[in-house]
């Protein structure tokens, strides 16, 4: 706790604003002061000197996918086309190919299922998705759209691969 003469130097305006900055929390529930565990009641309670240095900042969440730009997919030309192992303890061949975007950034992006038709200069269209094998391989390619057909043969999971519903003979 701060002396009464280090409380009385504080300029109050200052004080209050910092204490202003967390909104007011309902009154519990009687059910719940009884409770021996209740997680309505903080646990941990700012002291004066905490709210001056501004502990209660909400804290950002930032994107997994940030050339994304808040979008869902972004259009994007293939400029390489190549394999990559993967992170112990797996072990595979692993498609990926590098993705130039419509907003000028570019990015390695994972090429799911068997087989594919990429060539450089393809347009593609990008999705967010990180492969956890693959490092720094945050974006994945859409089957089906655009220049990447979709994978052949293909009978289970298929709206995620780009394959039309096969016709009954």
């Amino acid at each position: 706790m701060l002396s009464r003469y280090a409380a009385s130097t504080l300029s109050a305006s200052r004080l209050d604003l910092a204490c202003r900055r967390e909104p007011p929390r309902p009154p519990p529930s009687p059910a719940a002061l009884s409770r021996p565990f209740s997680s309505t009641l903080p646990a941990h309670k700012s002291t004066v000197g905490q709210v001056l240095r501004g502990c209660r900042k909400t804290i950002v969440k930032q994107s997994k996918a940030p050339l994304l730009e808040q979008c869902f997919q972004k259009k994007g030309v293939v400029s390489k086309v190549y394999t990559v192992k993967p992170r112990k303890p797996n072990s595979a061949v692993r498609k990926v190919c590098k993705v130039k975007l419509s907003t000028g950034n570019s990015c390695i992006a994972y090429i799911p299922g068997e087989g594919h038709n990429l060539q450089e200069h393809h347009v593609v269209l990008i999705r967010g998705g990180r492969t956890k094998d693959i490092p720094g391989c945050r974006y994945k390619v859409v089957r089906g759209a655009l220049d990447l057909n979709g994978v052949a043969g293909r009978v289970s999971a298929r709206s995620k691969y780009g394959v039309k519903k096969p016709k009954k003979n």
